[in-house]
């Protein structure tokens, strides 16, 4: 996999920092993207130190401007993109529905969804470039309609995170229409969920490593030619929407 490029966002820290590590452990050249310029190139020069080969890309998700100039960059460094994490996001919202602020709803979408969106759209003329495309969207189980619709789950029984539950239902939606899209075009574009990941996003109370959390979104990121499109997967295989 020499050959491969990608790109992780939110790539500094957390499950994008060890997407970014095993993949580039696979021999793929990564390039990792965060808004903080000294955090992300902080990240680089860790990885470099032990033999892998990445690069930093500076991109703020939510900002058309800085997504424009990381393109610009991508294609001036490489002429295409073969991989796109979608990770970059954020869990806002501890608290019921009815506690829930427009003002916090309004920001865990654009960074979980318009974020994404933003990114892949931008980054698809990179992309249509290489022969064996991938994207793969950072998703969660608590964006599963079936799991949160199900009165005896612990999902309903928590209700909490409206905000970060329906901006992954969203991304799930996102990851269906640019899968049946690009389907043609060989590009394939699947959901991860990595599980209850200890993280910063929620105060490393998560039960899985970033290791464990990681390795579905790097199976997803390097899908051999006949595998599957327009899905979202956990370790376990196909997960209900």
């Amino acid at each position: 996999m020499a050959e491969t490029i990608a790109l992780v966002t939110g790539a500094n820290k957390g499950i994008g920092r060890e997407i970014s590590r095993q993949l580039a452990a696979k021999g793929v050249l990564v390039l990792m993207g965060a808004r903080d310029r000294e955090r992300g190139e902080k990240a680089v020069a860790d990885f470099r130190s032990k033999g892998l080969s990445v690069e930093f890309i500076q991109i703020d998700v939510t900002s058309e401007p800085s997504v424009d100039r990381a393109v610009a960059e991508v294609e001036r460094r490489h002429g295409r993109l073969d991989v796109l994490v979608n990770n970059a996001g954020v869990a806002l919202d501890w608290c019921p529905a009815s506690e829930l602020s427009v003002d916090v709803f309004e920001k865990t979408f654009e960074t979980n969804v318009f974020g994404a969106f933003r990114v892949t759209r931008a980054m698809l003329p990179l992309l249509k470039k290489s022969r064996h495309g991938r994207i793969v969207n950072i998703s969660s189980g608590l964006g599963s309609l079936t799991r949160n619709a199900d009165p005896n789950g612990s999902l309903a029984m928590r209700n909490m995170l409206l905000a970060y539950c329906s901006s992954k239902a969203a991304l799930n939606m996102v990851t269906i229409h640019f899968a049946n899209e690009l389907k043609s075009v060989g590009i394939k574009v699947n959901s991860a969920n990595p599980g209850f990941t200890a993280t910063d996003m929620n105060q490393n109370r998560g039960t899985r490593t970033v290791e464990q959390g990681a390795a579905t979104p790097v199976r997803l990121a390097t899908l051999p030619d006949d595998g599957p499109t327009a899905g979202v997967f956990s370790d376990d295989g196909p997960e209900p929407w």
